[in-house]
């Protein structure tokens, strides 16, 4: 609503006000937790000590409190990250799964990296299986946008008897384990290129020379051909695999056989990772 006056009104300028200082950031320590600091400190140096070590001594490496030393052991043997022997401190079954897990991850990284350079080296997916517990197991598969992977429309563990890499596999068992393996997963036709029977494959594994790569075409996924180079350490069967299109079924036993050469080069990064 509108005034009226007789005079002007005067506006009298505020000052502008000065702004609260920022809070000042807080130090880059400042959200870490002592507590646990500490704790990893007296891992580590009970790690060094593979024959166990008193509190007395742990205190002194770590530079801790005898009585804080004596709290966090206490804590650690509960959680089992350390136990405790004849007033010696050892890596308890916590740490040491914390430690497998992380050579396990290495492991799988070593696998991945090496099936990579594979990759590229030859212009084909690759696949990394092995045979453990009485069944297939594809442990990593390395593919491109390029150089797409099979996709496993059928279950690869059930159809072993169709893929490069089941044949491969059983062709490094003996006779008692194929056939186990055979009556669990019967023999069926997954193409029409696919072995007809148990018979038929039997006899086409006990005819393949046992470091010789494996091939396929056709008989797990029309339009793909494989090969599978076996690779055995100990008592573990394992194998490295490619797929092709079938329009370039013409470069399948020589990629295989650049496999097998790349395989007889880094056959050990493979060899330390087959548990996996």
């Amino acid at each position: 609503m509108a005034t009226t006056g007789t005079g002007s009104a005067q506006l009298t300028a505020v000052p502008p006000q000065p702004r609260s200082p920022a809070p000042a950031a807080p130090p880059p320590t400042a959200t870490l937790i002592g507590s646990v600091q500490r704790a990893m400190r007296l891992l580590e140096s009970v790690a060094g000590h593979h024959h166990g070590a008193p509190a007395k001594q742990l205190a002194r490496e770590t530079g801790l409190a005898l009585p804080t030393t004596y709290h966090l052991l206490r804590t650690l043997v509960h959680e089992g990250y350390l136990r405790r022997d004849k007033g010696l401190f050892f890596l308890g079954e916590a740490a040491e799964r914390l430690s497998s897990s992380g050579a396990e991850q290495k492991r799988r990284s070593t696998v991945a990296d090496t099936l990579a350079r594979w990759r590229d080296a030859i212009g084909a997916p690759v696949y990394y299986a092995v045979y453990r517990e009485g069944e297939i197991d594809v442990v990593c598969v390395s593919d491109a946008p390029a150089h797409p992977a099979v996709e496993e429309w059928a279950d690869f563990r059930e159809t072993g008897h169709a893929h490069a890499i089941g044949q491969c596999l059983l062709s490094q068992l003996d006779e008692e384990a194929r056939r186990d393996h055979l009556d669990r997963h019967p023999v069926r036709s997954v193409t029409p290129y696919t072995v007809r029977d148990a018979h038929g494959l039997l006899r086409r594994l006990e005819r393949t020379r046992r470091m010789d790569p494996v091939t396929e075409r056709q008989e797990y996924a029309l339009g793909t051909v494989c090969a599978a180079v076996p690779l055995t350490v100990g008592g573990t069967a394992a194998s490295v695999a490619i797929s092709l299109p079938a329009h370039q079924a013409d470069r399948l036993v020589p990629a295989a056989q650049r496999l097998q050469a790349e395989m007889g080069r880094l056959v050990g990064s493979l060899a330390l990772s087959i548990s996996i």
